[in-house]
């Protein structure tokens, strides 16, 4: 190959046209130490609190001690590949996690990558796990109803759509199923829902959400799993990493129901983090910033008013107490920061009467606000007459001969709690509720054999769907119940108990 020499000076004059100075800055620390999902690193001055950093094999961490001469680092992923004098870069970007549409139905892991062998989730969307939750001037008051289509949350503990209400109790008291059922009841509602497993077995999470798939809930439903296998700091950006993901589509306009199972690993997990960043631990050893990390993350949740969208989060946060200690650590901190709480009590639970709603401390602090108004009429007297029956019932255990007021009084209050009892994965739509509790409370069922309850409310039910479909319309619709809707149930009543 012959070149002249003019051709040789036009290719040298055609690279220094293309030639391009490449110098790539990045800033480089040092390990210093690493171990149990820490490192200590050295030499990163410029580093911002909670900010990803590159280690060795593609392993990201976050920077979360900034102190004088290192930083303390909580490592996402194993620590096996990384040793002492390796080198630390900056990514000059935060947490952040895939957000999108192509979530729904899928299952991630903390930090959103797809562990259910579907193939990679299409989004090309990112949000940061932190954000700072909605001001007061972005907000709407609570009065939309979120349907559990439980009839004992339903009619005494309601939940409204952009409320907190704490689920908690006893390690199997039912509060998961509590939860999967309200996740089942938003079937055709228009309301996403999201479930964070946090610090759960792998078989627990795999069990839900073949629940999920077999209802069809799934379709609606999106899944953050950190198992118990998952290290400390995957556990602790979990529920963050649901929230970021659920604030997505409540500011497209859209109802997000959120489930936080549990929250007591979620602080166990923080725990376990802080004290190997050797901060200083407090009462029963939890950090002193405990209670900001469920502030922070629960106050995401909200109800936006119609200038930012009109979108909402509603939260059931999970708490499992140890032996019924309301009054321990993280159980106060959480009932202080949401608004209210439904107790669950293993004494009625072994019992027999499931879901184990303890009425008595369970409490809304949204109350009827939530509730559509044949709801609120009907179920305003079913708490009394279920506190003056647990005191009777007490009282009754000592005396024989008691008056016929009494009797009557202990037997209605029967018929109640037989009532509010259901069974798992058999949610109810709201006008079959009030439907059933309008004969509960209005005494029909009080001469009916306490043994065939449940099988008159299926039968009654049944009965006027066939026959008086009009009820249901009515209250579907016109969410009180009309005059002449009263008459036809108490005609319906008439007519089924006679044959009944």
């Amino acid at each position: 190959m012959n070149l002249r020499p003019e051709e040789i000076s036009s290719v040298i004059k055609e690279q220094i046209k293309g030639y391009k100075s490449k110098l790539d800055v990045s800033e480089v620390g040092t390990v210093i130490q690493v171990g149990d999902g820490i490192a200590r690193v050295y030499g990163l001055k410029n580093a911002m609190a909670g900010e990803l950093l590159e280690f060795t094999g593609g392993v990201v961490g976050i920077a979360q001690n900034l102190e004088e001469d290192n930083i303390g680092c909580v490592l996402l992923g194993s620590d096996e590949g990384i040793k002492e004098g390796d080198p630390v870069k900056l990514t000059g970007n935060v947490a952040s996690v895939p957000v999108g549409d192509d979530l729904i139905g899928r299952v991630v892991n903390a930090i959103g990558q797809p562990i259910d062998g579907k193939g990679p989730i299409k989004t090309s969307k990112t949000r940061p796990i932190e954000r700072v939750a909605p001001g007061v001037i972005t907000r709407k008051s609570v009065d939309v109803p979120l349907q559990t289509g439980i009839k004992s949350i339903d009619a005494m503990v309601p939940i409204g759509r952009g409320q907190r209400e704490l689920i908690i109790g006893d390690r199997q008291t039912g509060k998961t199923a509590i939860c999967i059922d309200t996740i089942i009841n938003q079937k055709g509602k228009d309301c996403i829902c999201v479930y964070v497993a946090i610090g759960q077995k792998a078989s627990t999470v795999a069990r839900i959400v073949k629940t999920l798939r077999d209802t069809g809930a799934i379709d609606y439903t999106l899944v953050v799993a950190a198992t118990a296998s998952d290290t400390a700091p995957l556990q602790y950006i979990a529920p963050y990493a649901g929230v970021a993901m659920a604030e997505e589509f409540m500011e497209q306009g859209k109802d997000v129901l959120i489930v936080y199972d549990d929250l007591s690993k979620h602080a166990v997990a923080y725990r376990a983090m802080s004290l190997l960043l050797k901060r200083p631990p407090g009462r029963e050893a939890y950090p002193g910033d405990v209670f900001y990390l469920h502030s922070r993350l629960l106050e995401r949740s909200a109800r936006l008013n119609e200038d930012y969208g009109g979108g909402s989060i509603t939260a059931l946060p999970i708490i499992e107490t140890q032996a019924g200690d309301v009054s321990a650590y993280i159980p106060t901190n959480v009932i202080s920061i949401t608004d209210g709480q439904i107790y669950l009590e293993s004494e009625l639970f072994n019992s027999g009467f499931r879901p184990a709603i303890n009425a008595g401390l369970s409490v809304s602090r949204v109350g009827g606000s939530a509730q559509i108004k044949a709801m609120k009429k009907i179920a305003g007297p079913i708490r009394i007459e279920l506190a003056q029956f647990r005191e009777l019932e007490s009282f009754s255990q000592f005396g024989s001969d008691l008056d016929k007021d009494t009797l009557e009084r202990l037997n209605h209050g029967r018929r109640v709690m037989e009532i509010l009892k259901q069974p798992q994965y058999k949610t109810m739509e709201v006008e079959k509720e009030i439907v059933i509790l309008y004969a509960v409370t209005n005494k029909y069922l009080d001469d009916i054999d306490l043994d065939r309850v449940a099988e008159f409310e299926t039968e009654f039910l049944k009965f006027v769907e066939a026959e008086y479909n009009g009820i249901y319309t009515g209250i579907r619709n016109d969410k009180v119940i009309s005059e002449e809707n009263e008459a036809l149930l108490k005609t319906a009543l008439a007519r089924f108990k006679a044959n009944f």
